[in-house]
């Protein structure tokens, strides 16, 4: 049993355990090769996501400035007041709903690019053409309701109650991002099923003409091939 000497000695065994195991630690501990390419790329990627929500931010700002400037300008200016003629309104609003149907568009395919891509592993070119077509297919929703929810003519209260056509146009801007979310939701529900009937069953191997099943391996399988040697006896034959 050992003696303590007001603590010190303890303090000083405690010290040279740490020590000792932190030598050991650094000695049967290795460093991985690629570990400052790896802290480096995801200091990169750090400031890279920086510089996309600073250009976020201030791509909206200036489309808001924008509006607003185009909104100034095409107003009247009637005993020192700014009066704001209804199809202004009609008209900024039609220009929301081209920038949010441009806009979120690619914003959302950027996050599901790698969902589609593992989706349709077996037949990329198919699930290219997919894609296409199905952005093709939204720009034409979304151009629809654009046309179908604009109005020509003021509705008949919104002279007189000028909240009328601020609740229109709010529902017309809920309205396509409602279209999105529903559009985008069932297609990320389906993707699955038509990656399956376009690019056949996961897991199962396609047969070949000799009617044996060839099974499916994913990306990075190594495949061993293994032969048996060539057959000598012919040339044996000849010899005798």
């Amino acid at each position: 049993m050992t003696v303590l000497d007001d603590g010190g000695m303890a303090e000083a065994e405690v010290e040279a355990m740490l020590l000792a195991a932190f030598d050991d630690m650094r000695a049967t501990v290795a460093e991985h090769p690629d570990l400052f390419a790896r802290v480096e790329r995801s200091i990169g990627e750090a400031a890279a996501r920086r510089r996309f929500r600073w250009r976020l931010g201030g791509g909206g700002a200036g489309v808001v400035v924008a509006l607003s400037g185009l909104a100034v300008a095409l107003s009247d200016r009637r005993n020192g007041r700014l009066v704001m003629p209804w199809w202004v309104l009609e008209l900024i609003t039609g220009l929301v709903l081209v920038l949010l149907a441009v806009a979120l568009g690619p914003f959302i395919k950027r996050f599901g690019r790698a969902y589609a891509a593992d989706v349709f592993r077996r037949n990329p070119r198919t699930g290219k053409s997919y894609l296409v077509l199905t952005d093709v297919a939204y720009y034409l929703i979304f151009l629809a309701y654009i046309l179908l929810t604009t109005r020509i003519v003021p509705g008949g209260n919104w002279r007189r109650e000028p909240g009328a056509q601020v609740q229109h146009e709010l529902a017309r801007v809920g309205g396509i991002l409602l279209l999105m979310g529903v559009l985008h939701t069932a297609n990320v529900v389906a993707l699955p099923l038509i990656g399956r009937l376009l690019g056949g069953a996961p897991g199962r191997g396609s047969t070949s003409s000799s009617g044996h099943d060839t099974p499916t391996f994913g990306p990075g399988t190594w495949i061993l091939r293994i032969e048996s040697p060539p057959d000598d006896s012919g040339a044996d034959n000849e010899r005798t």
